[in-house]
């Protein structure tokens, strides 16, 4: 969340002192980025209260983050230099959340089921 908010503080700074640095695509990313910075701990906190939806939410968010800062950075010319690292940062991030999203949404249909086919 912390990288995410600090691109646009970043992008502020450099609008002022090196605008050629703030484009508007690096603008339009950056808030992106940070609405879902802040939409990911609420679906977490949801997740961690046992929530199917919440758990759902965080690996369709974490996957789709993933794709699109990957395929942004990959991109020639459009972003500059220090976001393309902040994209791979977060993309990374991401690559783990979706993992372990991915992971516990396993072991609770496992746990649930292993549940319902009790003694019988």
């Amino acid at each position: 969340m912390a990288v995410a908010l600090g691109t646009p503080a970043a992008l502020a700074v450099m609008a002022a002192t090196a605008p050629r640095l703030a484009t508007s695509e690096a603008w339009g990313h950056a808030v992106i980025v940070a609405v879902f910075a802040i939409v990911l701990p609420l679906r977490t906190r949801a997740a961690l209260r046992g929530s199917a939806s919440g758990l759902r939410a965080l690996t369709v968010i974490g996957c789709v983050l993933l794709v699109v800062n990957l395929v942004e950075a990959a991109l020639p010319g459009v972003f500059p230099p220090w976001m393309r690292v902040e994209m791979l940062a977060i993309a990374a991030m991401m690559l783990i959340l979706a993992v372990l999203s991915v992971r516990v949404g396993r072991s609770r249909r496992t746990f649930a089921k292993d549940r319902s086919d009790g003694p019988q």
